[in-house]
């Protein structure tokens, strides 16, 4: 399906972009679950989370300076969706209950959807200060 090779294409993009600390997809050979993945799955599906240097402030800049990917509460749709936790879903959770249930300052969760992956990679790339 498209949204499942756009989103190998988008992870593999974040994975190598300076201002990325760390992508989390099993398509990605270094994530550990991905010989699960392999095994289990036909596809690797289009659900990304990544984290971006420059904490709190970093994550938010890259959702609001996208343009194709839609903010979104809730993740999953045909048009990609992008949701930075920290300053939307859970901004009323104290930091350190965040921190302890893995929703760190940076992190950006995507739902890729059937965009062209060129552009998805652009928008996510400008986003980012690329």
């Amino acid at each position: 399906p498209a949204h499942c090779s756009n989103a190998q294409r988008v992870a593999e993009f974040l994975a190598g972009h300076p201002k990325v600390e760390h992508v989390n997809y099993p398509g990605l050979p270094g994530h550990p679950g991905h010989a699960v993945a392999r095994k289990q799955m036909s596809d690797f599906g289009a659900m990304i989370s990544f984290e971006v240097k420059g904490g709190y402030e970093g994550g938010k800049k890259v959702m609001d300076g996208v343009k194709i990917f839609a903010r979104a509460a809730s993740l999953g749709d045909t048009r990609s969706l992008i949701v930075h936790s920290a300053s939307t879903s859970h901004r009323a959770v104290p930091r350190e209950q965040r921190l302890a249930i893995g929703i760190s300052d940076g992190l950006v969760r995507l739902s890729v959807g059937i965009e062209a992956a060129e552009d998805l990679i652009a928008d996510l790339d400008q986003a980012l200060g690329g």
